[in-house]
């Protein structure tokens, strides 16, 4: 494969191999896809989650988010925050201390 490097990107690549970063310019090409790869199989698992997400409303799974629900969330986020702290503060008592 013949790949045509602009001059910048060419000093890119040669002051990399000047630093002892890369050790020749097939490095940076398979770093660069190495990235490239990354990126786009984040790029996937994000569209699989759209994908998902969209699949649940249309199932009707969704939530309408308004200033009540969000509300209504919020007090439902506290009570069980509360709950859990008043269980965790009884088991404290009923623990024996040594």
């Amino acid at each position: 494969m013949d790949v045509q490097l602009t001059a910048d990107q060419r000093a890119f690549v040669r002051q990399a191999i000047e630093s002892g970063r890369l050790r020749r310019e097939e490095d940076a090409v398979k770093e660069a896809l190495s990235l490239w790869e990354e990126r786009e199989r984040g790029r996937a698992e994000i569209l699989a989650a759209i994908d998902e997400a969209e699949a649940s409303l249309a199932r009707g799974e969704g939530r309408p988010i308004t200033a009540e629900s969000m509300r209504e969330l919020a007090q439902q986020v506290m009570d069980r925050g509360r709950a859990r702290l008043a269980n965790e503060q009884q088991s404290e008592k009923q623990t024996p201390r040594r």
